[in-house]
Formats: structure tokens, C-alpha cells, sequence
């Protein structure tokens, strides 16, 4: 054996310190405190111009390499606008009204931790509350989003005239408002508003009034005393003396966390009291890991009925893998969780490889629809059938809309589309297969919410298991794809939906809301439809207590197993939906439905 030499050992230890320096870079974590920044919990002092100065800082004296740990004292801390970042943000599903007012800007960070110990982040005014662009290896921990005055207006039915037609209420007591001409706003700092409809709780449970569905607010309004008004013009039965409603405009301008760009974000513990808009809005981003996230009320003492203005969470555009588990999802006025890409719509054939895509819808545009080497699809709108050609981004470029965000794209493909997509003939959507995530939606409880549960449409892996949905208003679940009005995509081809619990669900009729579980694509041309848009869908071992009849209806589907669930019939309310079967099938071939159990007895549900 040859021997090395005093000199051979000094060389190959210089080399293994050296090789070893990187890494102990790599462990190395920096701690910041906001405390020693002067920023401290419960002065209802304004945060926001601290944090952000603080942020910059900690960015200047952190190096490549280094684990960044923020660390808060629990607390309050207050944010108002003054100081704030203003931002022009396109944001997914929302309104694009720029700029944004942004309390807390977190761009372009590594490996960094932002724990809020808990404490409650209060924001003043109109204003997004946290953004995170284009962060790599994020965690955003114990931090409970609210506002100081929510733009939902809260009000109790004390009177209810039905013979003549009048309803006398008051407002929640933290309600700001005024009536003029007749007419009920409500007010805030800096903003002032006009609900158009609201939503209707039953005092005790908090769940959605049964049937009652979207409420318009009276009219002829006068105030009796402060807190108290009349409205002389308000026919509705359903609303009994003690029903608490949420008065709400349409708009929603800001989530209450965006995430932009980012890869390997996660959300620990994290919970939003309220937000304008969605809880949480993610958009372009590969890894999104929501653990404990909640959009929820603060607790079962919380005096108010309501969370969020729209959806609980929303994901538009993402890959990777998307997992939430362990989260409450109650009071928002729409889904708890919606998964999508977006459709361009056709516009123009240049060349046999060139093509003009558009954003079609008001609230999705101004974002990046692609980038070169992403795969897509075309699709026919009106039957939503997939052409079998796919192709590959070789260049794409936005075409500016005056300023206002882009809403088209110039796309040049590797390989020549086949002549029949033609817009003149027919209307296209293209769909970017690149950007669809796999989804992991797991012991979540959704309640006492609007509109539906959960809504999925992406072709890759999808298990939603072990999930309770209690008084979901619409449908517990949805598997939608739409390329005519959202033009959201698209189909799902391989979901699992096992091992959940759907406690009276459908309560009201909204979008969508055929049954419990709600196979759904917008499908225009049902009759010339050639090929099925959703496949390999499993519905199994989920047990459903409901008072009326629909428990699964699907449309266009190549491979649906509904088995071994038990159905178990209550009395909770008085059945209404105008779909009479429990199955009810629409263009469903290769199906199996087997070993179901209704109220304790095997049962036939065969569509």
C-alpha cells in the first residue's frame, strides 16, 4: 500500500476545509428582531414605514447562502397606509384597480423565515396586507390577518313586517354609516361604499339561512335611532328577527396575502380574519405549502359572522405541488379553495406557427401567461374538446393594452398548427399545461360559507381526502374548466376524492350547484360534443348526511367510480333542489357505481 507523504496530508486538509467553508455558509442563519428596528406590539403605532425600512435593511446584510430568521414579539401591530408601498399589481381573479397600497412588501428573498409568534397584524383603510414576490424557500408563520373596519357591514333583523313589507334592523356595533336618499353606506378609513346584497347567518349555528341564497338589501331606508334603521321597501320571509346578515358590495381589490413568482413557499399557522378580496391569492409560483392556514373567524366568541369578501384561497396559474391541510374555512363569501390556469382566447392566426391570445376576463389579466419550452393545448370553446396536436412555446410576447396591463400575447410555436384552428371558423381557447399543479387537499374543515366548497380543475394528481364540509351553502365540491366565461382551466384527469364527510351541504342554489358533488364544465354544444372532457375520476368511502336528494351529477366524463360511500338521510331542512336523483349523469361512459349504503341498507343508485 502506498503511504502518503507529511506534505500530500497538509494539501488534501487545506482542500477539505475549503470544500467545507460553502457549507457551513449554506448552515449559517441570521436572527433580526423588528424589536430592535423600534418596532413594538401594542402601541397602535404605525408599522408599516418600520417594516418596510426594515426589510431593506435586513436584505443589505444578508449574503447568498444564508438562512434569514425574522422573528416577532407576540402582539398587535397596527399598519395604516401612510408609509405604505404602492404597487401596480395584476392580480389573478380580482379587480385590477391600480396601484395597490401594500402594508407588507417581501421581494426577492431566500431561505427566510417571517414568524409572527402569533400575533395579530392589524390594517387601517383599504390596503393589501402582505405581499411576497418572487421569494424563494418562504415560510410565513403565526401571523392572524384582520381589519380595523371591514368593508362587509354586519346587521341583526329586529323586526320583520311581512304584511306590509318592512324590516327594522341594527347595525353590529363596530359599523361606521350613513343613510342618504335613502340609501345605507358604510364607512371606513378612507373609503366609503354602498352594499348591494349580503348574506344571511342563523344567529345561534352561524350556518347559512336554508334557501335564501344571495340578499338583496331593502329600499326606502330611514333611521329610527342610531344603529337602528327601517327599511320601508323589504319583502323576505326568511329573514326572522335575529338573523345576522353581511352586507357586501361586489369588489374585491386586494387579498390579504398575493404570492407572485415565488417557488417553495409555505404558510404555517396563519390565519385571515378578513380580507377585501381573497384570503389568499397565488398566482405563477412552482411549491405552495399551506399547513394551519386558515381563513376563519377568531374564535367561537367572535362577534362576527364573516371572513373574507371571495374565496378563501385561490390558486391561478401555479405548478408544482399545492398542499393545505389542517385549515378552517368558514364565513367567506365564495370557495374555500379554487385550483385554475387560464385560458387565451384565440384572436388571430398569423402564420402556420404564429398566433394572437387574449385574456378574456375583467379580472384575469396583466400577468404572465407563458414562457418559452412551455407545453400547450388548444381547445374548441363551444364543445370543449381538446385537439389531440400539442405544440411548445418558441417565443411569446405581451402586446400592450394603453397602460392598463396586458391582456395579449404573440406566440410563436415550434411546430406548425394543423389548419383547421382558425378562428374565423371556429372559437379557440389555449390552455398551458406546463403551469398545472398537483393538489393535496386534506383534513380541512370548510363551513358556513357561500357558493360552494372546493373547486379543482387541473389534469395532474389531485386527492382531496379526510376533509369535513359542514353547511357548505352550494356544492361541497366542484370539478369545473370553462373556456366561454371565467375561461378557467381545465380538465381533470386523475382526482381522488375519499374519506370525506358532507354534512347537509346545498342549502342554496348558485353556479354550478347541480349536487353535492358537482362534475360541471361549461360545455355550450353539449350535443356536438365528439371526446369527454373530464376522466379518471374515484368518489370513494365518503360519508354524506344531507335532507334532500343529489348527491353526484357529472357531465362529459370518461371514467367515474362512485363507490363503497354511505349516504344517511337527515332532517334538517325541507328538500327544495330541482334535480330529484341522487346520480345524474350527462354524457358519462365508462362508470362505476357500487357497494353504496343509504340510511344503513345497500341501495341502487344507478343513474
Amino acid at each position: 500500500m502506498r503511504k502518503f507523504s507529511f506534505l500530500h496530508g497538509i494539501i488534501i486538509s487545506i482542500i477539505l476545509v475549503c470544500l467545507a467553508k460553502p457549507v457551513i455558509a449554506q448552515n449559517k442563519v441570521r436572527i433580526f428582531t423588528p424589536s430592535s428596528f423600534g418596532i413594538m406590539p401594542n402601541t397602535g403605532a404605525n408599522a408599516t414605514p418600520l417594516l418596510s425600512a426594515m426589510l431593506k435593511e435586513i436584505k443589505s446584510k444578508i449574503s447568498k447562502g444564508e438562512k434569514t430568521v425574522i422573528q416577532f414579539e407576540k402582539g398587535r401591530y397596527d399598519f395604516f397606509p401612510q408609509g405604505a408601498a404602492i404597487k401596480n399589481y395584476y392580480i389573478s381573479n380580482h379587480d385590477q384597480s391600480n396601484p395597490k397600497t401594500v402594508g407588507i412588501e417581501i421581494e426577492q428573498f431566500n431561505n427566510i423565515l417571517f414568524d409572527g409568534s402569533g400575533s395579530n397584524f392589524i390594517f387601517h383603510g383599504r390596503m393589501l396586507p402582505i405581499s411576497l414576490i418572487e421569494n424563494h424557500n418562504i415560510t410565513l408563520k403565526g401571523v392572524n390577518i384582520d381589519f380595523e373596519d371591514p368593508q362587509i357591514a354586519q346587521i341583526k333583523v329586529i323586526e320583520n313586517d311581512t304584511s306590509s313589507g318592512s324590516i327594522v334592523f341594527e347595525t353590529a356595533p363596530w359599523v361606521k354609516y350613513e343613510i342618504k336618499d335613502s340609501i345605507f353606506y358604510n364607512i371606513g378609513e378612507g373609503w366609503k361604499q354602498k352594499p348591494v346584497s349580503g348574506i344571511a347567518f342563523e344567529a345561534e349555528t352561524k350556518h347559512i339561512v336554508y334557501n335564501s341564497g344571495d340578499v338583496k338589501l331593502g329600499k326606502g331606508l330611514v333611521e329610527l335611532h342610531p344603529g337602528q334603521i327601517k327599511a320601508n321597501n323589504w319583502k323576505n320571509k326568511k329573514l326572522i328577527p335575529g338573523t345576522v346578515i353581511a352586507l357586501r358590495s361586489w369588489a374585491r381589490p386586494n387579498p390579504g396575502i398575493f404570492v407572485h413568482k415565488g417557488k417553495n413557499v409555505h404558510l404555517k399557522n396563519v390565519r385571515v380574519h378578513y380580507a377585501e378580496g381573497m384570503g389568499l391569492l397565488a398566482q405563477l409560483t412552482e411549491n405552495i405549502d399551506l399547513d394551519g392556514f386558515s381563513v376563519r373567524l377568531k374564535d367561537d366568541k367572535d362577534p362576527r359572522y364573516f371572513t373574507t369578501q371571495a374565496d378563501a384561497t385561490h390558486f391561478s396559474s401555479c405548478k408544482g405541488i399545492i398542499s393545505s391541510k389542517n385549515g378552517i374555512y368558514e364565513g367567506m363569501m365564495d370557495d374555500a379553495i379554487n385550483v385554475h390556469g387560464t385560458y387565451l382566447k384565440l384572436i388571430r392566426r398569423l402564420d402556420d406557427r404564429t398566433v394572437i391570445g387574449k385574456y378574456m376576463h375583467g379580472q384575469s389579466y396583466g400577468f404572465d401567461w407563458g414562457y418559452v419550452g412551455d407545453s400547450i393545448q388548444f381547445i374548441r370553446s363551444k364543445t370543449m374538446d381538446y385537439l389531440n396536436d400539442g405544440n411548445v412555446i418558441a417565443a411569446i410576447d405581451s402586446i400592450s393594452s394603453e397602460g392598463n396591463g396586458v391582456k395579449e400575447f404573440k406566440i410563436v410555436f415550434q411546430e406548425a398548427l394543423p389548419q383547421n384552428i382558425d378562428p374565423s371558423i371556429v372559437d379557440y381557447g389555449i390552455e398551458n399545461l406546463s403551469w398545472t399543479p398537483t393538489v393535496s387537499f386534506t383534513k380541512n374543515i370548510v363551513r358556513n360559507n357561500r357558493a360552494r366548497g372546493a373547486l379543482f380543475s387541473t389534469p395532474k394528481k389531485t386527492v382531496v381526502a379526510n376533509n369535513l364540509f359542514d353547511h357548505t351553502s352550494g356544492s361541497a365540491i366542484v370539478l369545473c374548466g370553462d373556456s366561454n366565461g371565467w375561461y378557467e382551466t381545465g380538465a381533470c384527469k386523475n382526482i381522488t376524492i375519499k374519506n370525506n364527510k358532507f354534512i347537509n351541504s346545498l342549502t342554496s342554489m348558485y353556479q354550478f350547484t347541480n349536487a353535492i358533488i358537482s362534475i360541471y364544465p361549461e360545455i355550450p354544444d353539449l350535443i356536438n360534443q365528439k371526446h369527454y372532457f373530464h376522466s379518471g375520476i374515484r368518489i370513494l368511502n365518503n360519508t354524506f348526511e344531507t335532507f334532500d336528494q343529489p348527491i353526484l351529477y357529472a357531465k362529459s366524463v370518461d371514467g367515474l367510480n362512485f363507490s363503497n360511500n354511505r349516504i344517511k338521510t337527515t332532517q334538517a331542512y325541507p328538500p327544495f333542489h330541482k334535480n330529484k336523483k341522487r346520480v345524474l349523469f350527462e354524457r358519462v361512459v365508462n362508470s362505476r357505481i357500487q357497494n353504496n349504503i343509504k340510511d344503513g341498507k345497500a341501495v341502487n343508485l344507478s343513474n
